[in-house]
């Protein structure tokens, strides 16, 4: 089974981006950071989710994150599948908080229960077919417009959403140019897919 073991964003100044995912999110190994200047405009094509078990926990790491620097895209708030909000961390990635539930079981904590990387393609039957053929299980799809992959033990899961559908879904314009700023370290690279994301094969994680 086909995984990912981490997502490397490029960033100006990775010193101040470790700086900011520690206080927000508390993100570890899944998450790598790397100093580029390529040169990106707009929206980059993708966005990073955070599932957590309940809205306290959505509040919680929101919360942090504006404190840390984020900026707010969608107001943390209830809809028919549960309650999200949406920001944008100073680097310039968009990340998604959400729950399914929408009551508070128990106290707020920072656990996060699962990280979705959401990439926005251009032709969401044409990816699917190339991904299928680099080895990744379909789990759910919805025609031309949403695929999940499987992702059992998978750090990070894998879904496709039509692009100008998950740009509105993050708040922002589809319009964007340059570097997407993201590669994804998975045992199915190198590569890169029709929209121009690119794979390389896991890293060890870096040592403090």
């Amino acid at each position: 089974m086909t995984s990912i073991e981490s997502v490397t964003l490029e960033v100006a100044d990775p010193t101040a981006a470790n700086r900011f995912y520690t206080a927000a999110f508390g993100l570890d190994t899944q998450i790598r950071l790397r100093a580029s200047q390529a040169p990106t405009t707009g929206f980059r094509g993708f966005t990073l989710s955070l599932t957590v078990s309940q809205p306290a926990t959505v509040n919680s790491l929101i919360d942090a994150a504006l404190e840390a620097g984020a900026t707010p895209l969608k107001p943390a708030a209830k809809s028919l599948w549960g309650y999200g909000g949406v920001l944008q961390a100073p680097d310039g990635t968009i990340w998604k908080v959400a729950t399914s539930a929408k009551k508070d079981t128990g106290p707020a904590t920072r656990q996060i229960d699962q990280i979705v990387l959401l990439l926005g393609a251009a032709d969401v039957t044409a990816s699917k077919r190339f991904y299928v053929d680099q080895g990744l299980a379909v789990a759910k799809s919805f025609g031309r417009m949403y695929v999940e992959f499987a992702a059992e033990s998978s750090p990070v899961k894998l879904a496709l959403y039509r692009r100008r559908a998950l740009a509105k879904d993050a708040g922002v314009s589809p319009d964007g140019t340059g570097s997407h700023r993201l590669t994804i370290g998975g045992d199915a690279g190198p590569f890169t897919d029709p929209d121009g994301f690119a794979w390389q094969a896991p890293s060890p994680a870096p040592t403090p």
